[in-house]
């Protein structure tokens, strides 16, 4: 079989992949513990530090759901590249901002300023893979973004753990490094952005006058409309609100769990950097595939798998099942990112890409926020309580992960259905 090669467009559109994963796996994995000794230095009650920490990543999850379609209505516009240039930009100076928070609250404001620039870039980004790709390969560059993005935010991350975890060796505080980490993360994260600013050229537009803000919202309400008369697109959406919720929780409250938990600091990183070297083969896998397997099938096969996982985690307690936890997320969590991407991309028209990748935003997003809204009121509200289940006491935070459960179940059901009209659609 011939090796799949990326044309130069398609390479410098993966290289913000390997940028912006950067700052989500320092979101992911230094973050929560960043945040707990901002908190814990000033008095606030630990037991509502996974709480607090979740009720941000929902403010900024909801503010990205309100601010998802604009995006959307300005990336079918004629400026894509250039809104898309201001969120990162915003994104990359927040991300080195977070070094200048002087307490827990405003190093949360700064983060959720910092989380909703990023998410919004994502908008135009996803919204890019239908002009810088083909249908036939739109399924192995989506994989391959989400490939090496895994692998190449490794790179970072390594510096920054290293100055972390050796700060005394350095002769810094842990807080001056933590400082250093942000600037790196940043400093990647706009190295990686300059070759697609300077190769994409967006050819697929939709022209229109008018107010963008005043647009934007009248052109969500057609879009849904148009979705609901597409019963194929608005159940895949649907469908990836539900599964999606799942994934984005794990993902983003990873490390503030464990460390919920009581497990040491720096096994959890290391677990989360092995995340990222089994999730980069894994991704790729899931790319070469497709081109054997149909996309749903695949889908399908995460979503189960991200079930068992869920169950898993509702059970884990001890460092070594992070660890078994850390493999197998790694293991799934390419592959359904990617596939959920390229799946839609296929199944909408090229030159309304942004409308509906911000319509999946919404979805994703609101998805996002309702997990992890979820599971901070599960945590929050049985604070102090111990279930005892097949000789296994199970802690509040066990209890707030097993809510999670019923949501890929509803997605799998859901994304059947869907993806039977999708089948339907490509045999007429």
């Amino acid at each position: 079989m011939q090796k799949f090669k990326l044309t130069p467009l398609e390479k410098s559109w993966v290289l913000y992949d390997i940028g912006n994963s950067a700052f989500t796996l320092l979101v992911t994995a230094m973050l929560p513990i960043y945040f707990n000794a901002l908190a814990g230095s000033s008095g606030l009650d630990e037991n509502l530090y996974l709480s607090y920490w979740g009720y941000a990543g929902s403010i900024a999850t909801i503010l990205v759901a309100f601010i998802a379609p604009i995006c959307g209505a300005l990336a079918d516009r004629k400026f894509k590249k250039q809104i898309f240039l201001l969120t990162a930009a915003m994104g990359c100076i927040c991300c080195a901002a977070l070094g200048l928070a002087p307490g827990w609250l405003s190093f949360l404001v700064i983060f959720v300023v910092a989380k909703v620039n990023y998410s919004s870039s994502l908008v135009f980004y996803d919204s890019m893979l239908p002009e810088i790709s083909t249908g036939d390969r739109m399924d192995k560059v989506s994989s391959m973004g989400y490939a090496f993005g895994y692998i190449g935010s490794v790179i970072p991350f390594i510096l920054c753990l290293v100055l972390v975890l050796m700060h005394d060796t350095f002769g810094l505080s842990q807080t001056a490094a933590m400082v250093g980490a942000f600037l790196i993360t940043s400093l990647w994260w706009i190295l990686c952005t300059l070759p697609l600013l300077k190769k994409y050229r967006q050819t697929a537009f939709v022209e229109r006058g008018g107010s963008p803000l005043k647009d934007s919202f009248r052109q969500l309400g057609r879009t849904i409309r148009d979705a609901r008369k597409e019963k194929h697109i608005f159940l895949y959406l649907i469908a990836f609100f539900f599964f999606i919720d799942g994934v984005y929780t794990i993902i983003d409250m990873a490390t503030a769990y464990g460390t919920a938990l009581g497990l040491d600091d720096t096994g959890l990183l290391l677990a989360l950097l092995l995340t990222q070297f089994v999730a980069f083969p894994c991704s790729i896998v899931f790319g070469r595939l497709s081109a054997k397997y149909d996309a749903g099938l695949l889908i399908k096969v995460c979503i189960i798998a991200y079930t068992c996982i869920t169950l898993f985690a509702m059970f884990l307690v001890t460092q070594w099942q992070f660890w078994v936890l850390a493999v197998a997320v790694g293991m799934f969590q390419g592959g359904i990112q990617a596939l959920s991407r390229s799946y839609l991309a296929k199944i909408i028209p090229t030159e309304r890409s942004g409308e509906y990748f911000g319509l999946m935003d919404i979805f994703g997003k609101g998805a996002s926020f309702m997990g992890m809204t979820l599971v901070s009121l599960v945590s929050q509200l049985t604070a102090g309580v111990h279930v005892n289940l097949f000789g296994l006491e199970l802690q509040n935070e066990n209890l707030a992960v097993a809510s999670l459960i019923i949501l890929f179940i509803l997605g799998y059901f859901t994304f059947c259905k869907a993806d039977r009209l999708n089948k339907a659609r490509q045999t007429v």
